[in-house]
């Protein structure tokens, strides 16, 4: 049953990496397609043979990309240091505070109307 499992996770993987290369055409996705489903064994050992080698490649230039995606995303609901998030304008009035610029009640009045907008 495990070997069952794993050919499955292998039929799959390979399926994949068939529809993430971009430089396959959609005759070679859909050649490449049809030989793995109409012959799985053959088809999976063909394609590890011919296309293997850069099966890891494509697979970490995805996770580049998803992980550039989430920091794109994390920074942008985070608030980045241009977009003036909510936290940056607690920094800046803690530093304002620390200088003396702001004495503790205009600083707490401050604060209140960042945390409320």
């Amino acid at each position: 049953m495990m070997w069952i499992f794993l050919w499955i996770i292998l039929l799959f993987r390979v399926i994949g990496d068939v529809f993430r290369d971009d430089s396959l055409s959609g005759w070679g996705k859909t050649g490449w397609t049809f030989l793995v489903i109409i012959l799985p064994y053959l088809g999976v050992f063909v394609y590890l043979i011919a296309r293997g080698r850069a099966m890891g490649k494509r697979e970490q230039q995805a996770a580049r990309a998803r992980q550039a995606a989430l920091d794109v995303y994390m920074r942008g609901s985070a608030g980045s240091a241009g977009a003036g998030g909510h936290a940056d304008e607690l920094t800046k009035l803690s530093e304002l505070r620390s200088r003396g610029v702001l004495t503790d009640a205009e600083f707490q009045q401050a604060k209140q109307k960042v945390l409320t907008s």
